[in-house]
């Protein structure tokens, strides 16, 4: 009898799960790499789009108000926030610590905000480099971002 030895094992080697494994494995360290910078991203964008709805407020309140400013020195109207930019249930919250933001009021040039969850808005004034509110005729709010720069608004 002539009898074949044919081996016909099926599966997969040790070394084609290795590689498997590996590749996946750096396809995971790449999200979890990514998704902190989205994430700081989508917080810093959160930020920008607050500070445009704080100045659109202040815009709005001193419409209504026969150009008087919402703030008197460096005290901000009590009312305002609650009128003006957390209508309709919204929230002003800084998006890393859920907390009210600190509304800082200026007249003319102004730093750039230095901590986390505090803007700077300031009237008589115009957005300079890196956020920092310079002599002008505007009103402008400043907000300091996750990225270290300070991001002014104007309108």
């Amino acid at each position: 009898m002539n009898s074949i030895n044919k081996n016909n094992k099926k599966g997969f080697t040790i070394i084609e799960v290795v590689l498997v494994l590996a590749i996946a494995g750096l396809i995971f360290l790449m999200v979890f790499l990514a998704l902190p910078a989205l994430q700081r991203s989508q917080r810093d964008t959160q930020r920008k789009n607050d500070a445009s709805r704080l100045r659109a407020a202040v815009t709005d309140f001193t419409s209504n108000n026969r150009g008087a400013l919402p703030w008197s020195g460096n005290a901000l109207n009590g009312s305002f926030i609650s009128n003006y930019v957390t209508v309709n249930d919204s929230r002003f919250n800084d998006p890393s610590t859920n907390n009210l933001y600190t509304v800082i009021p200026a007249t003319g040039a102004h730093g750039a905000p230095t901590d986390l969850g505090s803007m700077v808005v300031s009237n008589r004034a115009r957005c300079g480099t890196d956020g920092a509110i310079v002599a002008g005729n505007a009103i402008v709010v400043s907000v300091k971002t996750e990225n270290g720069v300070a991001n002014c608004v104007e309108g």
